[in-house]
């Protein structure tokens, strides 16, 4: 079982920890705690991928908190670790919710030691008139033993060992005291002497490595869009919705609720906005990366699409008689949609860990740090996004119109849903507007965005309807030979024709809604 807590703290070396802090803002003592023999294998890739992103992933024994401890970036003090019992797994099995967590970095590679620390640890515990611990410093005597990943996890113990380094320095981590505190303690330190570590963590120092020369691409973000310019809104979002998609990819992995949908909708907005942007791009390295978050689309598509359908047909079931429904249909349908979801979440989760998914992750990083950009890109942002929100406008409109002049069937249905998914991408291309455009722009952009917001939800009321009219006709014809859903036959019949209502008052509403999307006002954002 995993434990999760976010972790501040500050780094210092030149100088021990000091004799005397006087004056702290809160502490009304400052005494001196048990010294501690800490014990730590470090683990990484042979390329080092979690130290290029500042992660870190260590078997520590020793000291009050033992175990496992993952480490990830938050901020410029502050890490979230989780912590995992030390007797999960063995000296070289990793646990699991571990592995699952840091596989969007590793990238198929192996995780192996790369790194056994020796420390001796000095501490003081700062607490305040009523005994709480708000920080604790402490002076660490480190023997760093550098093991050669490539020769495996035998080597642990010393073998194939390339170097060892000793080194002295100083921690302040937060307990319950304030960032204020904290700061406090830095000007203490740096009267006393002391300096600030340019090392992230004890492995980056060990191995030679800072997290910042030798970095990865999308880690050093270097773009050449000036300040101001299309290229540089874009690229922002690009990369936010990035980060999004490699936090997702954990979740997923573990099954967190609503995690499929997240990242569903996190690759679809990476999508369109290459799609919407892709004049400011070299299309021949745009246009693959789209293939493949479509791709990946799809792939998250198969589960989230047994959620909602699952969810909309329980939802329907109070529209169905009691003597009809009887006791068995909810179940029936929670059983039979929780399954076909279980499978097709195993499916995804089997192609995250595919060559073409991670593939596509290392293409989507070279992209954020290294952008193709095109000429274009240096153009102001508020009158490129106001143009590109029209063209978006213009495109959802013309589908919308198709879709209107379409008799009812099936082919109307299509062509509402290649509307449906114009107007959601107009949404997200209006949803980006942010600083530094004008306020008013912004706000402009996102009033545009929330009207294509609503068309969007309402065309997706049809597409639901549509997608649960032909799932009810196989619930109640063919139901994969199980008797008890023939049963039902008549509640299905009532649910469809509940469905088929839906989708006339999805239709009915369309022509004062593509009204409101055609209004000029709301793409003007000067």
């Amino acid at each position: 079982m995993s434990e999760t807590q976010v972790e501040t703290e500050r780094k210092y070396e030149g100088a021990s920890l000091p004799g005397r802090l006087d004056g702290l803002p809160g502490v009304a003592l400052a005494e001196a705690a048990d010294p501690q023999e800490l014990d730590a294998v470090y683990y990484d890739t042979p390329d080092r991928r979690l130290l290029r992103r500042r992660i870190t992933l260590r078997r520590r024994s020793g000291g009050d908190d033992a175990g496992w401890h993952l480490k990830l970036p938050l901020g410029a003090d502050s890490r979230q670790e989780v912590r995992v019992p030390l007797d999960t797994g063995g000296p070289q099995e990793m646990p699991a919710d571990l592995a699952l967590r840091v596989a969007v970095h590793a990238r198929g590679a192996t995780l192996r030691p790369v790194a056994h620390l020796r420390t001796h640890r000095a501490r003081r515990l700062l607490r305040d008139e009523h005994g709480r611990v708000l920080a604790e410093l402490t002076e660490d005597r480190v023997a760093a033993q550098v093991l050669d990943a490539d020769r495996g996890p035998a080597d642990r113990a010393g073998g194939g060992s390339a170097e060892i380094k000793g080194w002295t320095e100083v921690e302040a981590e937060l307990a319950h005291g304030s960032p204020a505190l904290l700061d406090r303690i830095d000007t203490a330190f740096t009267e006393a002497g002391l300096t600030l570590s340019p090392w992230p963590s004890k492995l980056a120092r060990a191995l030679g490595r800072d997290g910042g020369a030798h970095a990865p691409a999308e880690q050093r973000r270097t773009t050449a869009a000036k300040p101001g310019s299309a290229g540089a809104l874009v690229l922002a979002d690009f990369r936010a919705l990035l980060d999004d998609l490699l936090l997702l990819d954990p979740a997923v992995r573990r099954g967190e609720v609503d995690s499929v949908h997240r990242m569903r909708v996190t690759a679809r907005r990476l999508r369109s906005l290459l799609k919407a942007h892709r004049r400011l791009f070299d299309r021949r390295h745009s246009d693959p990366l789209a293939t493949g978050l479509r791709r990946l689309g799809r792939t998250l598509g198969g589960a989230r699409d047994q959620e909602v359908l699952g969810e909309l047909l329980v939802a329907g079931l109070p529209e169905v008689p009691a003597w009809a429904r009887g006791g068995t249909l909810r179940g029936l349908l929670t059983e039979r949609h929780a399954r076909g979801y279980r499978r097709a979440w195993e499916r995804a989760v089997a192609e995250l860990d595919s060559a073409w998914y991670f593939t596509l992750l290392d293409r989507l990083d070279a992209f954020a740090a290294d952008p193709p950009l095109r000429r274009r890109a240096g153009t102001p942002a508020t009158g490129y996004l106001a143009h590109v929100l029209r063209r978006e406008q213009r495109r959802t409109l013309k589908r919308l119109d198709r879709a209107l002049r379409t008799a009812p069937g099936p082919r109307q249905d299509q062509a509402l849903h290649r509307a449906r998914k114009a107007a959601k991408r107009a949404r997200y291309t209006a949803e980006s507007a942010h600083a530094p455009l004008p306020r008013r722009a912004v706000r402009r952009a996102h009033r545009f965005g929330a009207r294509m917001k609503e068309l969007h939800k309402v065309l997706g009321v049809h597409q639901d309807s549509v997608v649960a009219r032909r799932a009810l006709i196989t619930l109640a014809t063919d139901a994969e030979g199980d008797t008890r859903a023939r049963r039902h036959a008549f509640a299905c019949g009532v649910l469809h024709e509940r469905q088929r209502q839906l989708a006339e008052s999805a239709v009915e509403q369309v022509p004062r809604l593509r009204e409101r999307a055609a209004r000029r006002r709301a793409t003007r954002l000067r």
